[in-house]
C-alpha cells in the first residue's frame, strides 16, 4: 500500500497506527523469535489470546494464514501475504482479516527491527485505506493496546533463553511449510529431491549417494555461493516415516572421512541433528535441532554456540530452498 502521490505525511499518519517498544534482547536473536512459527505463536496476539498457525511461508510472495483466539473463544481467522523480509531489519505484509463472520479488513504492515546496543528497537506500523477505517478499527478491536499487548509478550519471549541459545547448548529452528507432511519427509530422504533443494541460499549440490537406514549415510559435495566446493555427510541413527529423522552430521572428503570445518578450527567434529515433522493443517512444520556430541571441547562448544545467528542465517535459507522447490514438488508428489 504505497503513500499516495498528493497525499501530506500528516494525512498518511491519520489513517496509520504506529506502536513502538524498546526491547531488551539483541535483534538477531527478537528476528527469530518473529521468523520461527512455533515461537511466534507462543507471542503473538493480546494479552490472553492464543494463535494458530496452518501456514507460513516467511519470503516475499509467502503466505502466512492463522487464527488467534479470543479469552472468550472467539476466533479471528487471517491471511497475510508478505511483500518484503529483509533479515534482520524489515517485514512488510499484507493483513486481511477480522473476527469470524465480521467484515474483512486489510491493511498493509511493516515491522522494522532497530538495533539499539545490544538492544531492540521494534516498530510496527500498520497502513490502512483511510482515516476512518482506522478509527473503526482502534474502537472495534482496540489495535492500539492490543499493538502494545503483542510486543509487551514478545519482549517477554525473547527474555527468557532462547531455544538454540548458548544457555541449552541447543539450536533449535522451525519453519512451517506449505506442503504435506509424506511430501515434505520424501523431499528430505529421497537423493533426487535433495540433489535440487539441500544447502544455503545459493548452494547447489554436486554429486551424492545415499543410503537410508540407521547405519547408512547420505555423502556429498556442495558448491557454494562463492565457488569453493565442501564435502557433508550424515551417519543415520533413526529413521521414523513420516515423523522424524535422527543422524550425525559433520564435514568431509572425496573419500567419505570425517573431516574438520575448512573454516574454523574449533568447530565440533560432529553434531547430533534431529528432525521432526508435525502436519499443521494442510503444511508441515519442520523442526531442526543441532548439538555437538562428545567429545566436543568447552572451546568447540563455545564456537558452536557463537555461531547460532549465523546458523539462522543458514538454515533459513535452506528454508527457502525448500519452499519453493515443494512448488515444483507439490503437484505431482515428487
Amino acid at each position: 500500500m504505497a503513500t499516495r502521490r498528493d497525499e501530506s505525511p500528516a494525512a498518511k499518519a491519520e489513517r496509520t497506527i504506529t506502536i513502538t517498544r524498546l526491547i531488551d534482547a539483541p535483534r538477531t536473536r527478537v528476528w527469530q523469535a518473529w521468523v520461527n512459527p512455533a515461537e511466534l505463536a507462543r507471542w503473538w496476539g493480546p494479552t490472553g489470546f492464543k494463535t494458530t498457525i496452518e501456514i507460513m511461508d516467511v519470503r516475499p510472495g509467502g503466505v502466512w494464514r492463522q487464527v488467534m483466539h479470543g479469552p472468550d473463544g472467539t476466533a479471528y481467522p487471517s491471511q497475510a501475504r508478505f511483500s518484503e523480509v529483509l533479515h534482520p531489519e524489515r517485514i512488510v505484509f499484507t493483513h486481511t482479516g477480522g473476527r469470524a463472520g465480521a467484515p474483512v479488513d486489510s491493511f498493509e504492515s511493516t515491522w522494522t527491527f532497530e538495533a539499539v546496543g545490544e538492544q531492540t528497537r521494534v516498530t510496527i506500523s500498520m497502513e490502512f485505506q483511510s482515516a476512518a477505517i482506522r478509527n473503526r478499527i482502534v474502537e472495534q478491536y482496540g489495535a492500539i493496546e492490543g499493538g502494545q499487548q503483542t510486543l509487551a509478550r514478545l519482549a517477554s519471549e525473547v527474555s527468557a533463553p532462547a531455544a538454540g541459545s548458548g544457555a541449552t547448548g541447543e539450536f533449535v529452528i522451525s519453519r512451517l511449510l506449505a506442503a504435506p507432511r509424506e511430501l515434505v519427509f520424501r523431499v528430505f530422504t529421497e537423493r533426487d529431491h535433495l540433489l535440487r533443494w539441500w544447502g544455503p541460499k545459493g548452494a547447489q549440490v554436486q554429486s551424492a549417494t545415499l543410503d537410508l537406514r540407521p547405519g547408512g549415510s547420505f555423502h556429498y559435495s556442495m558448491q557454494g555461493p562463492g565457488g569453493a566446493t565442501l564435502w557433508g555427510k550424515f551417519v543415520y541413527r533413526e529413521i521414523v516415516a513420516p515423523e522424524r529423522i535422527v543422524f550425525v552430521n559433520s564435514f568431509s572428503d572425496a573419500s567419505g572421512g570425517l573431516t574438520r570445518h575448512p573454516m574454523n578450527p574449533l568447530w565440533p567434529l560432529e553434531l547430533l541433528s534431529t528432525i521432526t515433522y508435525e502436519s499443521r493443517g494442510s503444511g508441515t512444520l519442520v523442526t531442526v535441532r543441532w548439538q555437538p556430541l562428545p567429545p566436543a571441547t568447552p572451546e568447540e562448544r563455545a564456537a558452536f554456540d557463537a555461531a547460532h545467528a549465523n546458523m539462522q542465517q543458514g538454515w533459513s535459507g535452506t528454508f527457502e530452498q525448500l519452499a519453493e522447490y515443494l512448488l515444483q514438488a507439490a503437484p505431482t508428489g515428487g
